[in-house]
């Protein structure tokens, strides 16, 4: 008989496609994420929530990201509590909730359930992302956890995409300015549904069982109080504060992209569409700025210069052309909606907008996540760095669907956005400069494991960039 230390060679040959073997269960939490936030994003994705009028929509995301700024950092600690089959289906339950407000205010017209709805999300929200953090950073080998975690993002980033051919296929003869149809809405809420109830197929850790035999080890936390304190600490942590401008900027411009890019351009049919390609964006932008940040150099710092570097040429190229086509509706108004099929020319260069957007925001939001797993070896310190990080955010995001509903210029909107992630470039420099080191060794001299806590991903994920750090 082997230990966990020492396992035997039936051990080793254990099939990777059990139910209680790591590669899985994280196919199963990839599936409910693709259920539950991939099809929110795809909801999201289309302006206003489908809706003609996007009041409902910004009131209710306001409310969701003030109750996910809170349970995004404390749901570690009800993750400790419930385990992961109470916790993610609790989470997940949220989801159908929100949609089901939607398909109500398409017959009422009253947005309190909505937004009602909005603020439970977030709370549910924070619980699925906590749990999600927790699985993939527990779950997998240590040196496979890079692998495991591409393999949950592309599962998880499919339901964008498939979410954006609901609408497609199910409005695809609505070319007029319509909110989407109540099956756009049911069809969501099936998805979502199913997301919940496969969470309940979740195994604990301590009944998963990896290829060598050894056993997923229980995350350790502290108390939700002691994770407070410290948690109040980082907004006086200087590393921090010169993160803080990208991580409110990292979901500030959805609100600018999703209701007055492509919610206000196309067709109903074709935000649809275009969300295929958005979230499609998102996997190949993620892909490329990893590699490159893993692999141009052998300096983990110079890595760091060039990846930011990159992102912010591109950015900068792609906030220019959303500037050009944004001076062509300044007013806010733009009366001859494009359509993929009907438009012609005229549909390719937004179009092109759009999708650069999904690519630029993986690529800004994993070079945050690259710079957060650089700035410490230990997990417990990270999982701070991730909350405040996904508490910032989610305060920006809250701020920007206000900042819509109050019906500011778009012109100004557009270069807030790019003001935002602009200043955040030098800042991010300064922050690698000063605080990345080249070794990948921890200071007792042992490589850097990434046993982390739940951390508290948003679209992205902390814990990938743990692991291209540490290997």
């Amino acid at each position: 008989m082997g230990s966990e230390e020492d396992p035997s060679p039936a051990a080793a040959r254990l099939s990777p496609f059990r139910y209680n073997s790591p590669l899985v269960q994280v196919g199963l939490i990839g599936l409910v994420c693709f259920c539950c936030p991939g099809m929110f994003n795809a909801l999201s994705g289309m302006g206003g929530g489908g809706q003609v009028d996007h009041t409902a929509a910004n009131n209710a995301n306001t409310a969701l990201y003030t109750t996910f700024a809170v349970f995004g950092i404390l749901g570690g600690g009800i993750y400790n509590l419930l385990g992961p089959r109470l916790t993610l289906f609790a989470g997940c339950s949220t989801y159908v909730l929100y949609a089901g407000s939607f398909l109500y205010y398409n017959h009422y017209h009253r947005q309190l359930f909505a937004i009602i709805a909005g603020a439970v999300l977030g709370v549910g929200a924070g619980l699925l992302w906590a749990g999600e953090g927790a699985i993939m950073t527990s779950y997998p080998p240590a040196g496979r956890k890079g692998t495991y975690i591409s393999y949950f993002w592309t599962v998880f980033n499919m339901g964008g995409v498939i979410g954006g051919l609901i609408p497609f296929v199910l409005n695809y003869h609505r070319t007029d300015a319509a909110s989407v149809n109540d099956g756009t809405y049911i069809a969501f809420m099936c998805f979502m549904a199913t997301g919940a109830i496969l969470s309940l197929a979740i195994l604990p850790p301590s009944r998963v069982v990896r290829d060598d035999g050894t056993r997923a080890s229980y995350i350790a936390y502290s108390s939700v109080r002691t994770e407070s304190i410290e948690i109040l600490k980082l907004f006086a942590d200087w590393r921090m504060l010169l993160i803080a401008p990208a991580a409110w900027a990292s979901n500030f411009f959805y609100t600018y992209q999703f209701n007055n890019v492509n919610g206000l351009l196309f067709t109903l049919r074709t935000k649809g569409l275009n969300n295929v390609f958005y979230w499609g964006a998102q996997m190949i932008g993620s892909i490329s700025i990893g590699h490159l940040l893993d692999f141009s150099f052998k300096s983990r710092r110079t890595r760091g210069f060039v990846g930011i570097t990159t992102v912010a040429i591109l950015g900068t190229a792609i906030w220019a052309g959303g500037l050009a086509n944004q001076l062509r509706y300044t007013d806010g108004v733009w009366t001859d909606e494009l359509d993929f099929k009907d438009s012609g020319a005229k549909f390719a260069g937004p179009f092109v907008l759009y999708f650069s957007y999904g690519l630029l925001d993986a690529m800004f939001q994993s070079l945050c996540y690259w710079v957060i797993g650089a700035l410490a070896d230990d997990s417990q310190t990270l999982s701070r760095f991730s909350g405040f990080y996904k508490g910032v955010q989610s305060a920006g995001a809250a701020v920007a669907w206000q900042v819509d509903t109050r019906k500011t210029p778009l012109l100004s909107q557009l270069i807030v956005n790019w003001s935002l992630t602009t200043v955040s470039y030098p800042l991010l420099a300064l922050l690698v400069l000063l605080a990345v080191k080249d070794k990948d060794e921890s200071e007792d001299g042992q490589t850097e494991v990434a046993k982390a806590s739940a951390t508290l991903p948003i679209e992205d994920t902390l814990t990938s960039i743990i692991e291209i750090i540490s290997n």
